[in-house]
């Protein structure tokens, strides 16, 4: 009679939770219902909203913001290429580092996957303008209240420059005038003999402009987007200048990356549309070539920086934590040059 007794039990108790399960599945479908009927019946208010959202852009006040972006923007780009007409800079054959100099450090901070080993020489080749202001390209679009770019439309639409899309948006540059703005005022035409000719005091003026209007765009741009959305990639760093991030499934090119996956989209800053491009920085105190044992003592500072200090200009505060200018220098001895060559 007890194993009788414990079999009912076990069958009653089964019998219970199956009609339990039914009665949750059958109201969580009917929660699932409503909120589906709600959703439906509130849509068109929704996208009544968002259709209505790109009417309150361009902002007015904000126009004249934009304008002195591009100016400085343009600006910024003439005097890095008559810098670089006078003053060599080298970038690595086999990864992205960047050194302001007529030879390049003998750090052993290459970690190319195409040479397959950490920690290596780099292989120095001569540099370019976009190797010191590093270009960000996003897609264009026509207004900022149209639809989310799918994957299948990806080569639809043009890619421009990131802040020329996000000026463009401010109501400085009209939508159908991007492009040719991009390539009249990015390609500016600077002859070398001009350039060459110049006394020392100029090139410090040159150098002291460049600077200057590196500091214009990024307080620009600090203030555009708290007005005017827009997104970046936390994994592959793709910007998108819009309301949204597209849904083009181009994240995914390291092995730390999903391979082919969608966007991991969060809000842009200014280092992500004008990224620092960070360089070793020789001192007066260092050596000729900075070799690898006193990279403890060596500084840092954006290449645009370093760029105009060895134009003479004077560099804001703000870069002296990491670029140690006062610091101490490496001990340097001819015999480690003569063991490292």
């Amino acid at each position: 009679m007890g194993l009788v007794n414990l079999a009912m039990a076990n069958w009653r108790h089964k019998l219970w939770s199956s009609f339990q399960g039914v009665s949750y599945s059958t109201t969580s479908s009917r929660i699932n219902k409503s909120k589906f009927d709600d959703f439906r019946k509130i849509r068109p208010m929704i996208l009544r909203r968002i259709e209505n959202r790109g009417k309150e852009y361009p902002i007015k006040d904000i126009v004249s913001v934009a304008e002195e972006i591009l100016k400085a923007r343009h600006n910024l780009i003439t005097n890095v290429t008559a810098l670089l007409k006078v003053f060599p800079v080298l970038t690595c054959k086999f990864c992205s580092e960047v050194f302001v100099g007529k030879e390049g450090h003998l750090i052993q901070t290459c970690r190319s996957y195409i040479r397959r080993g950490n920690n290596r020489l780099h292989e120095w080749v001569p540099g370019s303008v976009n190797d010191i202001l590093v270009p960000v390209e996003s897609f264009h679009l026509d207004h900022m209240s149209q639809g989310v770019i799918k994957h299948q439309q990806r080569f639809d639409y043009d890619r421009v420059p990131a802040v020329l899309e996000l000026c463009c948006q401010a109501g400085a540059i009209h939508p159908e005038e991007i492009l040719q703005y991009s390539e009249v005022h990015d390609n500016p035409q600077v002859s070398d003999e001009d350039i060459k000719n110049l006394p020392v005091g100029d090139l410090q003026y040159v150098g002291a402009n460049a600077l200057n209007a590196w500091e214009r765009v990024r307080a620009g741009l600090k203030k555009l987007l708290l007005v005017y959305p827009s997104k970046v990639c936390k994994r592959c760093n793709e910007v998108h200048v819009g309301p949204s991030g597209h849904k083009a499934r181009l994240c995914g090119v390291f092995k730390y990356e999903s391979w082919r996956g969608t966007h991991y989209w969060e809000k842009a800053g200014v280092n992500d549309l004008v990224p620092e491009k960070v360089v070793w920085h020789r001192r007066p105190q260092d050596p000729v070539v900075l070799v690898d044992e006193g990279r403890s003592y060596y500084g840092h500072a954006p290449a645009i920086v370093s760029l105009c200090s060895h134009a003479g200009a004077i560099v804001p505060t703000k870069y002296a934590c990491e670029m140690k200018p006062q610091g101490l220098s490496f001990p340097f001895t001819s015999s480690i040059l003569s063991c490292e060559t």
